[in-house]
Parts: C-alpha cells; structure tokens; sequence
C-alpha cells in the first residue's frame, strides 16, 4: 500500500500538523528541563481537545492557525486517518506521563516524554511521521490476514 493513496475521506493541512508538532516538541523539552507536571497537563489536555475533535478550543491548534493565516501560506492536504493515529499515540504517551508523574516514577516519565520529544522533533523538522509509520505498516500487516485471522 502506497503512502500517498487516500486511506480516510478526510484531510488536514501538514503545515498546521507541523506547528502544532514544534509545540509539542517545545513543551515536552521544558517538560524534560523542569520536571514540572503541569507542562505534561499541558500536554494532555491539548492532546485530549484534539483527539476528541474539539480543535477549536485546542490552543496548540488556534496558535498554529494564527501562524499561518498570518504567514498565507497554502493549505498541504495530506490523509487524516494517519495523522489521527499519531494523534492518539501522543495522547497514550502525554496520559502516560502525567500518570508516571502522580506515581512519582519519573524516570519512566522522563522516558516516555523523550520518545514524544524525538518524534515531534521528527514531523517537525523532517515532516517524518512515525505514529503514521506505525499506522501504514499495521495496515499493511493487516492486509496480510483476512477477517478471520488466516493468511491470504
């Protein structure tokens, strides 16, 4: 399965996925240099507004359209069903690491917040997704099976 072939009906902008990725990025380095619990809330919350399709209330989201209605750059419409699965790989991790933090395992936490730390860095310097790796590579995987579970 091709990469660029549509896998959802629907669409977002890259370029708007790219801020929101820097923001992400730059919360959890302070996250990682403060060890404080309220940039991993941050986080979450963010997180949980976007994942719940609630953009207009998301501020990582209403900053990176700020931006760019400022700039005019031209919308990059690329497949949602990827970058949603990314989405909710980074709400998994930013609920990780608030939970990792009330249970005081911060080492673990810290863990966790570098991972998303990299992988934000990724889609925001390289436009290298690995959620929507991860995600075409489970399709393909599934591809391999059928509905009951046997070999094509």
């Amino acid at each position: 399965m091709a990469q660029t072939c549509p896998i959802s009906n629907r669409s977002v902008d890259s370029n708007i996925v790219r801020i929101i990725s820097f923001q992400v990025a730059l919360f959890a380095l302070i996250l990682l240099i403060t060890q404080e619990m309220i940039f991993a809330l941050i986080l979450l919350f963010d997180f949980t507004l976007r994942a719940l399709r609630l953009v207009q209330y998301s501020p990582f989201h209403f900053i990176g359209h700020f931006i760019l209605s400022g700039l005019g750059f031209v919308p990059r419409l690329c497949d949602e069903a990827p970058k949603k699965f990314a989405l909710y790989l980074g709400l998994i991790s930013s609920f990780s690491i608030v939970i990792l933090f009330v249970a005081e395992h911060t080492v673990f936490a810290t863990f966790i917040a570098t991972i998303l730390l990299l992988c934000a860095l990724l889609e925001t310097l390289f436009e290298y997704c690995i959620g929507c790796k991860l995600y075409y590579a489970i399709q393909i995987a599934k591809g391999f099976f059928n509905h009951d579970g046997n070999l094509h």
